[in-house]
């Protein structure tokens, strides 16, 4: 073992220069200057809320005008023309809507698979949660009823930081860092896979991004279940924490850099979001340790609520084109990283 993978706070003493070297030697070994994409549609169902995250500016309170839920045809909709547009994944998430009820979840992944033969990535922890709070069933029965009706893998998300110190400040209302850790197990145990993330650039430390990675790859030693690590930088704006100010380009591919190197042997994939960091910096990422551009998405409707100017799709030409820009060998995926 490595010195930094024995203390990984070590990796903070390191020149930026050496960080970004060995970044970059550890993705040319591992992925031979190839980069992966995958042709997707994002589908947020409902954007009403019973929490109030103070970094979310997309949630809208149960009763309020502007609150949307989507039918379950409109849902059908939705990837009939995704499929349409080459998609191999919908990814379906949405805010812990009061009147959408455990059935509705289940109907829906099954009409989905009654119709379209897609990969279905949904439901979030957070979401899960919701889920075993209305039904009352645990969480291994829960995600096996979700598995049976068709969910084929999960993201990642709402992890934000894992410490509830962090979460205390940020996200009062959500699950904490060990029930989070929970539900990412037992899919992983039931064979379902999952994305991780970790959302930065808020109250954190370097040192809370760190220990963050460390709990990662904890996780990942059990089951083995995370196909890629996708760090997310917080975008102020129509939220509680608007003021704080923006990450910089040059700390988001610190913390990627960082990522490949603490996640060697455990997680092989990072990618980086180019909604969140915006074409030309995604691009540039990947000469930073990322060696996964993300989707097409076809829609996105959480980090455009911001209010920030942000691109929400991306055709399959374009991200080819913003690979092969950087230098790259284009590769379309599937959501668990099988070549297509």
């Amino acid at each position: 073992m490595k010195p930094h993978q024995k203390n990984p706070i070590e990796i903070l003493g390191w020149p930026v220069d050496r960080i970004h070297k060995e970044a970059r030697r550890l993705t040319r070994e591992k992925h031979r200057g190839r980069v992966s994409y995958v042709k997707n549609r994002n589908i947020n169902y409902t954007d009403t809320c019973i929490y109030n995250c103070h970094f979310c500016a997309y949630s809208r309170k149960p009763g309020d005008p502007e609150g949307y839920r989507l039918t379950k045809k409109q849902v059908l909709d939705k990837t009939k023309k995704a499929i349409e547009n080459g998609a191999t994944e919908i990814c379906i998430q949405g805010g812990i809507n009061p009147e959408i009820n455990y059935q509705w979840y289940l109907d829906l992944l099954e009409t989905i698979k009654q119709h379209h033969q897609i990969h279905i990535h949904a439901f979030s922890p957070q979401e899960i949660d919701y889920m075993t709070s209305q039904n009352q069933k645990s969480t291994e029965k829960t995600l096996r009823e979700l598995r049976k009706a068709g969910l084929d893998s999960m993201p990642g998300t709402a992890a934000e930081i894992l410490d509830n110190r962090i979460r205390n400040r940020i996200c009062p209302q959500k699950i904490t860092s060990e029930r989070w850790t929970e539900i990412i197990l037992e899919a992983h145990r039931q064979g379902i896979p999952t994305t991780a993330t970790m959302l930065y650039g808020h109250i954190e430390t370097w040192r809370d991004r760190i220990n963050h990675i460390q709990k990662l790859k904890t996780i990942q030693e059990k089951h083995g279940g995370f196909t890629e690590f996708i760090p997310l930088p917080f975008i102020p704006g129509n939220n509680r924490m608007k003021d704080r100010k923006k990450t910089t380009p040059e700390e988001s591919h610190l913390v990627i850099a960082i990522s490949r190197i603490l996640l060697d042997g455990y997680i092989d994939n990072i990618q980086a979001s180019w909604v969140k960091l915006g074409r030309q910096k995604a691009m540039e990422a990947l000469n930073h340790g990322a060696n996964d551009l993300g989707g097409t998405l076809m829609e996105e409707n959480i980090s455009s609520s911001t209010g920030q100017k942000l691109k929400t799709q991306m055709t399959p030409n374009q991200l080819k084109n913003t690979i092969k820009e950087a230098g790259k060998k284009p590769v379309e995926r599937t959501t668990t990283y099988q070549k297509n």
